[in-house]
């Protein structure tokens, strides 16, 4: 009975690590498709041969300035802002053990996007100054949420986390909007720009320091993958478990701020990618793995299609938020519908 057993739990192991590296290598395979079709589709429409002679660095004729001037940066800023985005959202939800628990409704995004458009139309300053306030936003915005959520027990409430993340997030949209009241004309559309969440115009300067952030940050979220799916049991079952869950929530936090405050300084705050990446990716992988990697995949697929739908399925172009937000939207009502009928509201 006891051989039985065992073999059992070995068996629905090796079936979970079997479907997770098949939806995972699926994801990453879909991904790939849409970053060809990101490099390939456009006004016109080049052969597979002339873009892989513009990123192996020859000059072709029209296909240098539309591929690898315009394509190119905008493929790479939705890959890694989709990957970030992906994963820190997950990293919340999982942490927080709510799946309303993400940077977008607790207002890390907005902290961003706030000190962002500040800088743009009050101090008038370059992007790398935008995108060090933005992470500096970022990071302020989640020390006073996890202030302003403290009972006068010093206990700390998962439901007062979003009560008072969807204050904060009001608080600093009223503060966007002000600031764009005020700005010149010339700074407003730059400003816009953040707030609609866009992968146009972006130039290869500014994958420079995403693409850093995303390798540092990155590689920190998914080795403390298995922490974080312990940390979901609780608190007191993690520290049975000899996780060390002040110093874990303290890396995962830094790392998943840093990831989603400097993806918001590239991109804007693209509509609920962090918020839909976690859910859909822990749907398809199932219970028993680490859904990090597959959360960033998701992120990565529904931004790179979501900005193709923009681009191509209107005859007027949309920005990537847009598209995001009108997928997202309807998400967000079912389940705050739902969690209101099971009482976790």
């Amino acid at each position: 009975m006891k051989t039985q057993t065992i073999d059992y739990i070995i068996t629905g192991r090796r079936q979970r690590k079997r479907r997770w590296f098949t939806i995972t290598g699926t994801l990453a395979a879909l991904a790939f498709l849409l970053m060809w079709a990101m490099l390939l589709l456009g006004n016109t429409i080049y052969p597979v041969q002339d873009v892989l002679r513009v990123l192996m660095g020859e000059q072709v004729s029209g296909a240098s300035f539309a591929v690898g001037t315009l394509r190119l940066p905008r493929m790479l800023a939705g890959v890694l802002a989709g990957f970030a985005f992906g994963m820190a959202g997950n990293t919340f939800q999982t942490m927080l053990r709510n799946p309303l628990a993400n940077p977008n409704v607790i207002g890390i995004t907005s902290g961003s996007s706030a000190a962002a458009v500040f800088c743009i139309i009050v101090l008038q300053a370059d992007n790398t100054v935008v995108s060090i306030a933005a992470m500096i936003g970022g990071l302020v915005t989640v020390l006073c949420l996890y202030f302003f959520s403290l009972s006068k027990g010093k206990s700390f409430s998962i439901g007062r986390v979003i009560l008072v993340g969807i204050g904060i997030q009001a608080m600093l949209n009223a503060t966007v909007s002000y600031l764009l009241l005020i700005g010149d004309e010339q700074d407003i559309p730059a400003a816009l720009r953040w707030l609609s969440g866009s992968l146009n115009g972006i130039q290869m300067d500014e994958i420079t320091p995403l693409l850093v952030i995303v390798l540092i940050f990155a590689p920190i979220l998914i080795v403390l993958g298995k922490q974080l799916s312990i940390l979901e049991l609780g608190e007191q079952s993690a520290t049975t478990l000899g996780v060390r869950t002040n110093q874990v929530r303290v890396a995962l936090i830094l790392s998943a701020v840093g990831m989603i405050a400097l993806s918001t300084a590239t991109t804007g705050p693209i509509a609920f990618v962090a918020f839909l990446s976690g859910p859909i990716a822990k749907r398809l992988v199932g219970a028993g793995m680490s859904n990090v990697i597959p959360s960033g995949l998701v992120g990565i697929n529904l931004v790179l299609a979501s900005d193709l739908i923009g681009q191509f399925a209107f005859d007027v172009r949309y920005p990537v938020g847009i598209i995001t937000g009108i997928i997202g939207a309807p998400y967000l009502i079912y389940l705050l519908i739902r969690m209101n009928r099971k009482g976790d509201l």
